[in-house]
């Protein structure tokens, strides 16, 4: 599979590396004359959500409403979830005696 600077027959030696931005700045395609690529997507608050390399590594995220990472899972096999489970945080009565219900 041919890279973008292939695709476009893109000069390095005249133009320098390629480097692709987002509308609001963000770079989401870069590429050296070596042929080392990398590719990033934002979520809608700018958040960076993915980023693959030609080196076979990427990275997937997630965030909550106030920014905070919920969500990390990488080509290594790490993974961090701390998405809120539906019954996190509820309140439960049993017999009278209320128990808020927590992560395990």
């Amino acid at each position: 599979m041919k890279t973008i600077a292939q695709q476009i027959k893109w000069d390095f030696e005249a133009n320098g590396s390629l480097k692709i931005t987002a509308k609001n700045g963000f770079t989401i395609y870069f590429e050296n004359s070596n042929g080392y690529w990398e590719t990033r997507e934002y979520d809608s608050d700018g958040y960076q959500i993915s980023y693959e390399d030609s080196k076979g590594y990427w990275v997937k995220t997630k965030y909550d409403e106030k920014g905070i990472r919920i969500y990390f899972e990488d080509s290594d096999g790490r993974i961090e979830d701390d998405i809120p489970k539906l019954c996190e945080n509820k309140i439960v009565e049993i017999d009278g005696i209320k128990y808020k219900l927590v992560k395990a």
